[in-house]
């Protein structure tokens, strides 16, 4: 019997899951546990790009595009008017999800106000990054910031477009004209992506909705609803290591904008946070390893990704970078992952200052120049050699391992709800269980 608890989603509003740093935090894992009470999962921004590995019932499943909710049968799982959608990559997933065994008729449903990404939005993605050189992004070339791109110059299409073939076919022929301008006769057949298209209008049809109707309906029902946050506030197109951060918004604005809901509705935000810090791509990474710690944190920690299955770069905790996530959200509990990965390491370090010119930082730099000449100042901890996958109370674990949250809690002023102690479904501590702030004093 699982011991995570059911009280974890709140009845009074909205309850968000983001990324804190910069992706990869195992939200996948959060959302399903708590999705086993909700009524609505939802996504608000990004696409395909990003990338939820979920054990559950000894399968494992891989998200992308759909809301990692829909492991829960009870629960539908809203594709918002933020994502951006590619259609090939949509009908593959449910086809594998459903070779696993989810049943997915009647639980997915689309915004008709989402945008398309199409497979010459994917061509003009590696373009960029060509023309970039050595200042390339890294992007997981989906397509993801071209159409993002196409939104914002009010060039692109989106899902209700298709219920008007005419008009998408002509709108359809000027954005990749328009394109083709911009980076050349790139090698596409147009008329070939346009007989394709007419058929997945058909498809479609059954999944499209209003979302923005949709959510308040349920909301004010009184429905659980869970919004799944993609990628991370790091890589927040605002807020985040700007220009190499993804196309939306990933922030707890993007929620609103996403989805079509004000503040008002949203009670919880909870923060998913690596025990450690991890990216993909390129871009500046303080706390960055390149040694055998780093190789450690890579391997044990199986640091590749869903989506490219690239290896990730990996680096001490960052409590400067995870207090600027925490002014931005505003999370009201945190879900503290991947902690084992810490275990056997002959000490842990963290990131608690960024020192310029012999002078602390009041909060992340906006400048990446600035950025590369900060001195980090850490603070170093005992680890411990215990195993702790098995743990499933705070109390249960190492001394070491529970300064270490409570340092973490103490710095953000942020309480730690969830610990993950491993890969599975139930290797996850629900600090709601227990009274643990009664701890011994040694802790």
């Amino acid at each position: 019997m699982s011991l995570i608890s059911n009280t974890n989603l709140s009845d009074k509003g909205v309850t968000v899951v983001l990324g804190s740093q910069w992706g990869d935090e195992g939200k996948g894992k959060l959302v399903d546990i708590i999705a086993q009470e909700a009524d609505i999962c939802a996504r608000c921004a990004g696409g395909n790009n990003a990338g939820h590995t979920i054990f559950a019932n000894g399968i494992k499943y891989d998200f992308h595009l759909i809301p990692s909710g829909l492991i829960n049968p009870k629960c539908t799982s809203i594709i918002g008017s933020g994502v951006v959608v590619h259609l090939p990559s949509f009908f593959a997933e449910i086809e594998d999800l459903e070779s696993r065994g989810l049943q997915t008729d009647g639980r997915i449903l689309v915004s008709d106000r989402a945008h398309l990404v199409f497979d010459f939005h994917q061509i003009v993605d590696g373009l960029k990054e060509v023309e970039l050189g050595n200042s390339s992004i890294g992007t997981t070339k989906k397509g993801i910031g071209p159409a993002y791109s196409s939104k914002a110059s009010r060039s692109g299409l989106r899902v209700h477009h298709l219920s008007n073939l005419q008009t998408f076919e002509q709108k359809f022929r000027r954005l990749v004209e328009n394109r083709r301008k911009r980076y050349g006769n790139f090698e596409y057949d147009v008329e070939a992506e346009i007989g394709r298209y007419k058929q997945y209008a058909i498809r479609l049809k059954p999944f499209i909705i209003d979302s923005v109707l949709y959510m308040h309906k349920n909301i004010n029902a009184r429905q659980k609803v869970l919004v799944e946050g993609a990628n991370a506030l790091m890589l927040d197109l605002d807020f985040g290591t700007y220009p190499f951060v993804t196309s939306s918004n990933t922030a707890i604005g993007g929620v609103l904008t996403g989805l079509g809901i004000p503040p008002s509705k949203i009670e919880k935000v909870i923060g998913v946070v690596k025990a450690y810090t991890t990216r993909v791509g390129s871009g500046p990474f303080p706390t960055e390893l390149l040694d055998a710690t780093g190789d450690h944190l890579q391997h044990a920690g199986a640091e590749f990704g869903t989506t490219t299955g690239r290896k990730r770069r990996c680096g001490w905790l960052d409590l400067v970078l995870l207090k600027y996530s925490t002014l931005i959200n505003g999370y009201t509990s945190i879900n503290l992952t991947k902690l084992d990965v810490l275990t056997n390491l002959p000490e842990i370090k963290v990131a608690t200052a960024y020192l310029l010119n012999g002078e602390p930082l009041e909060s992340f730099p906006a400048d990446l120049d600035e950025l590369e000449k900060i001195t980090v100042h850490y603070e170093t901890l005992s680890s411990w050699n215990t195993d702790i996958s098995k743990c499933r109370y705070f109390k249960d674990l190492p001394v070491n391992a529970q300064r270490y949250v409570k340092m973490i809690e103490e710095y953000l002023n942020v309480p730690v709800e969830w610990i993950g102690v491993g890969v599975g479904r139930d290797d996850m501590i629900d600090l709601k269980l227990e009274n643990y702030i009664d701890q011994p004093s040694s802790v």
